[in-house]
């Protein structure tokens, strides 16, 4: 076999354990030859493929980034380099041209979208989910998302010592684009007094309200998590640009200074806003991401090697298993309102921006996937 390994998408910790379980699994077990594509879809695109030895993937495991590199613009079905042509059937024929008999995708909603698309044209593709954001449709877990979680909740530690010295509200804005999972885990985590996310629209109002109360009881200081795609009731996402040629052109952004001018007009302390920014996505894998991401990776071998193609892996019941790329392409799985983690926030007195949010306490209904 000749299998092509390729990373799409933003970059993540563990993305360099997948490609290292990919390509040992095949190399050894399958004694497949491993073809690295360079920079994502781009490297099919432009013809730029490099050979992924043992040799290559060996001593990666703890690496952050990807050795391959990545594009989160590069969609053969509308290439920006020329005129949002579709150039799909010429990534088709290369593949064919290098003799590849699969190609395994790692990446997120974006990428495995184009896998989809690509597996209708005839492609043998496998995906491997990927994204800090947790938010792929038919995985509880995507690898990525723990490192971010550690990450956010050590900067909302170190908050906390200056929330505390100086009575000040501190809000802290997460990445997670239109779903909340890096907030809610990591203001939980952390001991946040209101989890701003997407799912649950909030009032500005029910927030200053919150700081109040905790002032009223001497607590003279609370710290926001707010992820950035939350909003109002009945207002919009704040976005901070529109990067046109890309797959997913909305760049949120921005939320947090939003909510800190907002919040400032309604109450005596001083707010303040502190961006993780790409911290989240950045750095050495946490021990949890190198085990799923192996796993992970394993995994997708073992399927090319059986030809159960057009298929992603996944995680379901604490379970290695694959779902149809059909299942998870343009689509995001949201916090569902009756989750255990919320249910958690809730019973241990985090406000989520609103007075009359409820919801049922009970081990029977907490019952679930965490």
């Amino acid at each position: 076999m000749r299998v092509g390994l390729l990373t799409g998408g933003g970059d993540c910790p563990g993305l360099n354990a997948v490609i290292r379980g990919v390509a040992k699994c095949l190399i050894l077990h399958h004694r497949a030859e491993v073809v690295g594509v360079e920079d994502g879809f781009l490297g099919l695109i432009e013809r730029r493929t490099r050979p992924l030895p043992y040799r290559e993937v060996s001593g990666i495991l703890t690496l952050g980034g990807t050795i391959l590199g990545s594009s989160n613009i590069a969609n053969p079905f509308s290439y920006y380099k020329q005129d949002n042509a579709d150039v799909s059937e010429q990534v088709c024929e290369y593949c064919r041209l290098i003799g590849l008999d699969a190609l395994v995708v790692i990446g997120g909603d974006g990428t495995m979208s184009i896998a989809n698309g690509l597996a209708k044209m005839g492609m043998n593709i496998i995906g491997v989910p990927k994204t800090i954001d947790n938010d792929l449709m038919g995985t509880e877990r995507t690898f990525g998302f723990d490192t971010a979680v550690s990450i956010v909740t050590e900067v909302v530690d170190r908050i906390h010592t200056t929330a505390q010295s100086h009575d000040r509200v501190m809000i802290i804005e997460t990445m997670g684009r239109y779903a909340g999972w890096i907030a809610l885990y990591a203001g939980l985590a952390g001991g946040a007094d209101v989890i701003l996310i997407p799912e649950i629209e909030y009032t500005v109002e029910d927030v200053a309200w919150v700081c109040r109360q905790r002032e009223a009881r001497g607590q003279n200081f609370t710290i926001i998590m707010i992820a950035e795609g939350a909003r109002t009731q009945g207002g919009d996402m704040v976005v901070k640009q529109v990067v046109e040629n890309s797959p997913d052109p909305v760049r949120l952004g921005g939320v947090g200074k939003a909510l800190e001018q907002a919040l400032s007009a309604q109450i005596d302390s001083e707010v303040r806003t502190t961006i993780p920014g790409h911290m989240q996505r950045g750095g050495t894998p946490t021990a949890f991401d190198r085990d799923l991401a192996t796993a992970f990776g394993v995994y997708a071998g073992a399927m090319v090697a059986e030809g159960r193609f057009g298929h992603m892996v996944a995680l379901q019941n604490n379970r290695l298993a694959s779902v149809p790329f059909e299942e998870v392409a343009n689509k995001t799985r949201m916090i569902p309102l009756n989750h255990p983690m919320i249910a958690t926030a809730h019973a241990t007195g985090v406000s989520f921006g609103l007075r009359d949010f409820d919801c049922r306490i009970e081990s029977s209904h907490m019952e679930g996937i965490l």
